[in-house]
């Protein structure tokens, strides 16, 4: 008879551990609040999911390269982080490995999302990838990954998984069939890891040696490779290194539901019997406070819970599933811009309104979906995550913080160059990329040094600018800050000189300057 695990309790939620920014790619940031201790645990019993994953290793762990020793070195040194990454992959790992097995590739892929995300679903890096897989915006396009208002199905746990299984079995069939080269490319991109075989002139027609050890990658991917491997070889025989892992069983962790239609989160939790916060875990794909208008109309949770909830959804009054409030139609309003203007489609529009084409009249009242509690209860959704990581910034940055909410025509980098920042600082703030679209109305945080006084003309907007002044000839600190419209303190503060001291012409100094105060 096959061995029975109770899945333990997880650990109380802290809004926290979902927000990971910057996310280091090769030696995952251990997030200071987590501080778990590694796991005591027995050795593993033969039934358990660990046991399983081995049965169904294939890649050549490749011991003697100096590359997985000491990413086997700093794992081991690391029991905690190990402790903690295991742990919150207890969602996800059967469902990841029962699609692995499905398509007959090495069960170390089952590992990937540790080097990727640490097993975080919510983590989101500078370079713009985000989800257990860390897909950027292009390669979730090309596996048809949805982003929209509701979803990012770059954080969704099945079409995420489906799509990172179908990128790298692509991959492996241009690298013929060598899963090292595959891993490679799944970092750094198929093109690198082409060019860096090119460059060594190791192509399979040459007939040299074109093994992923052999090439000049990138730090970061002769890094990545390696590290999955040593990971292996730590789940393969904990024991030979003085680990042990929390147990894992091998039963599903969660159920998948058909919903029928969209549905409040927090009433789909209510249903369940479970925390919201566990929904958004086991779902991290919604961004909102409901599943998606026009599907697909499904929702992961706990295996305990599937059948309540079915059983209570299915006596739930179809108008409960969600709120609504009632929009009056004005003049000059068409059903496409209302649509835009609250984030559903004019399908959904028609669809509750009962509505036969796009026509709509002066005065008409329309049923529009809206959360049925306050924002703050949605405290993993994506506003709220944001709030949170803008507050840490706050918190932990000298300057002083700034709220724009961005404008037609408005861009980063206009932004940016009006208030005196970098660009790529403003990105970080805000969780963007550089080089990601403003939607109109996104309000940012902007921090300016917090010395910066800023004053204005009556009627202006004041627009504060770092500015770099070389000091000419005949210069004096006084009659530089009168040209500039601040004061002598503001100078010395900035620039650290010594007020006692004449200017030396060509000495660069750095101002900050309110350019709406000065005039010609």
């Amino acid at each position: 008879m096959r061995a029975q695990y109770v899945v333990p309790e997880l650990p109380a939620f802290s809004p926290e551990l979902c927000d990971s920014i910057d996310l280091p790619m090769l030696i995952p940031r251990v997030e200071a609040h987590a501080s778990m201790e590694a796991s005591t645990t027995t050795l593993l019993e033969p039934q358990d999911l660990w046991s399983r994953m081995r049965g169904r290793f294939a890649l050549d762990p490749s011991l003697e390269r100096k590359r997985v020793a000491a990413e086997l070195r700093w794992l081991t040194k690391n029991p905690a982080y190990i402790g903690r990454v295991i742990h919150r992959s207890r969602r996800y790992l059967h469902y990841i490995l029962g699609e692995i097995e499905a398509r007959d590739i090495p069960a170390e892929i089952a590992l990937l999302p540790v080097v990727e995300s640490a097993f975080d679903p919510f983590a989101y890096s500078h370079g713009r990838a985000a989800g257990l897989w860390q897909f950027i915006p292009g390669t979730a396009n090309r596996y048809g990954l949805r982003r929209d208002w509701w979803v990012d199905e770059r954080r969704d746990v099945i079409a995420s998984t489906r799509a990172a299984l179908d990128y790298l079995e692509a991959l492996e069939r241009r690298f013929k069939g060598d899963w090292l080269l595959a891993l490679a490319a799944y970092n750094s991109g198929e093109g690198t890891v082409w060019k860096a075989m090119l460059r060594a002139k190791t192509t399979p027609a040459d007939g040299g040696p074109s093994d992923f050890w052999s090439l000049g990658l990138p730090l970061e991917t002769r890094t990545y490779v390696p590290r999955l491997l040593a990971l292996a070889i730590l789940v393969n025989d904990p024991a030979a290194y003085g680990l042990s892992l929390e147990p894992l069983a091998d039963l599903p962790y969660f159920g998948i539901v058909d919903t029928g239609s969209q549905i409040d989160l927090k009433q789909a939790a209510s249903l369940a019997a479970i925390e919201l916060q566990e929904l958004y875990w086991l779902n991290p794909g919604f961004n909102q406070f409901a599943t998606h208008p026009d599907g697909p109309h499904r929702l992961l949770l706990p295996t305990a819970s599937v059948a309540h909830f079915s059983s209570a959804l299915a006596n739930l009054p179809p108008e409960e599933r969600i709120a609504w409030k009632r929009y009056v139609v004005k003049s000059r309003d068409t059903l496409s811009h209302i649509a835009m203007r609250h984030h559903v489609s004019t399908g959904t529009l028609r669809r509750v309104n009962a509505l036969r084409g796009d026509f709509i009249r002066n005065g008409q009242a329309l049923l529009i979906p809206t959360a049925m509690s306050s924002a703050g209860d949605y405290v993993m959704s994506e506003s709220q995550r944001r709030e949170r990581r803008i507050e840490r910034l706050s918190r932990n940055h000298a300057g002083r913080e700034i709220r724009y909410r961005a404008r037609s025509g408005d861009s980063l980098w206009e932004i940016a160059r009006r208030h005196g920042v970098g660009v790529r600082e403003l990105a970080r703030w805000n969780s963007m990329a550089p080089t990601d679209t403003l939607v109109v109305g996104r309000e940012l945080a902007i921090y300016v040094p917090a010395e910066v006084a800023v004053t204005s003309l009556p009627g202006e907007r004041p627009v504060v600018r770092k500015i770099g002044y070389r000091v000419r000839r005949g210069d004096s600190l006084s009659r530089i800050a009168h040209r500039f419209r601040v004061t002598v303190a503001e100078i010395v503060k900035w620039n650290s000189v010594n007020p006692g001291r004449y200017l030396q012409p060509g000495q660069l100094l750095t101002l900050f300057v309110n350019v709406t105060n000065m005039g010609d």
